[in-house]
């Protein structure tokens, strides 16, 4: 896939999604600094599997919602490995994906919206601005960001984490029309519910079984699932692709 010695940034890496990104770049070769919040086991076991997959890998400790936290985590990378060629977005505001004690919409107030704004687009935006001028004199990059499909179809109304993925999408096309003619793109992957992960381990069985009679391929996406769509969006493979929305879900959604 080209990723050998190709240094990667994925923010939420400890664990879950995150951390299955972090193992499939280690795998192709790739130097891997696997962000987190406070989890410092859990980062390390994940830099101990990118190591036995055959990459190089250590924890960047750093709150992609601290902006000045980044910025000291972006540079530290970039003394350690000279530059940072891929960054995948996956750090969220925590949330639980529980369709019988979801919120309703009567239930929220604004700042929950603003919350998961500023937990996905924010966090994007932090990591966003503290990598790209490093990129950009480069004139070459890629950025992968970790969406939802339920922007395209809200199966169970989360409505402030959908919102937030939602302008995530739009954040990101915005960012690959400005950044295209300097050589970065900018992508993202939606997956559908994935199981077993921390935001999902509250989804009832009998919600799951329902999901996945829904699904062609009938059953959930597994977080390594998510991972081979993230590192072709991250290759040359699809070195002529951006602004591009792939789906993850079994076929839940087509589009």
């Amino acid at each position: 896939m080209g990723l050998r010695g190709k240094v990667v940034l994925i923010t939420g890496a400890s664990r879950g999604i995150g951390a299955a990104i972090a193992v499939a770049f280690a795998r192709q070769g790739a130097t891997v600094a696997v962000n987190h919040l406070s989890n410092d086991a859990a980062a390390a076991q994940t830099v101990a599997a990118c190591v036995a997959a055959g990459g190089d890998a250590w924890a960047a400790k750093a709150d992609v919602g601290d902006r000045s936290a980044v910025q000291a985590m972006v540079d530290g990378i970039v003394r350690e490995a000279g530059t940072i060629d891929i960054v995948v977005n996956n750090a969220f505001k925590p949330f639980a994906f529980d369709p019988e004690r979801r919120r309703r919409f009567e239930d929220l107030e604004w700042s929950d919206y603003r919350s998961q704004f500023d937990g996905a687009v924010g966090a994007a935006y932090n990591v966003c601005h503290a990598a790209l001028p490093q990129m950009r004199r480069r004139a070459r990059g890629s950025i992968v960001n970790i969406a939802s499909n339920l922007v395209e179809h809200p199966v169970v109304p989360y409505h402030d984490y959908t919102t937030a993925k939602a302008s995530l999408v739009a954040f990101s096309r915005n960012l690959a029309s400005e950044l295209g003619p300097v050589g970065i793109r900018v992508n993202c992957v939606a997956p559908g519910l994935v199981y077993p992960t921390q935001g999902s381990l509250g989804t009832k069985e009998s919600f799951r079984e329902a999901l996945m009679a829904a699904t062609p391929l009938r059953r959930l996406a597994r977080p390594e699932d998510v991972a081979g769509p993230v590192l072709f969006l991250a290759s040359e493979l699809s070195g002529f692709m951006t602004g591009q929305v792939l789906l993850v879900d079994g076929g839940l959604v087509m589009r």
